[in-house]
């Protein structure tokens, strides 16, 4: 067989641009998928202060919360916010594929 291609050289050409421009058209015909959306899990710890300023949340509920959870297994980053009326939020973030009720308990118990 490699003999008659080496003997027709014109002909191992065509099959090969065929070949590569039925494979260019069947790609371009492939439907896909977009990639799966794969967010973290997340773990909202809520506080409230009444009457305290975005300042002494800070101080006083913030950081000490901050500080506890700080280091909780598989934990990618955190994310916190204080507002004016007394409210403190932290967002939990944690690696993708960690069970949500998992990522849960390993906060509360750290808070």
């Amino acid at each position: 067989m490699a003999d008659f291609f080496i003997r027709r050289p014109i002909v191992a050409i065509v099959i090969a641009i065929l070949t590569v421009l039925l494979g260019t058209y069947s790609l371009l015909k492939l439907s896909f998928e977009q990639y799966p959306f794969l967010a973290p899990p997340t773990i909202r710890v809520t506080a409230t202060y009444p009457g305290a300023s975005a300042v002494a949340v800070e101080q006083s509920v913030a950081t000490p919360v901050e500080q506890e959870v700080n280091g909780v297994d598989r934990m990618i980053y955190m994310k916190s916010s204080n507002t004016s009326d007394g409210r403190m939020l932290l967002d939990v973030n944690f690696e993708v594929g960690v069970d949500q009720d998992t990522a849960n308990v390993l906060t509360q118990n750290r808070v």
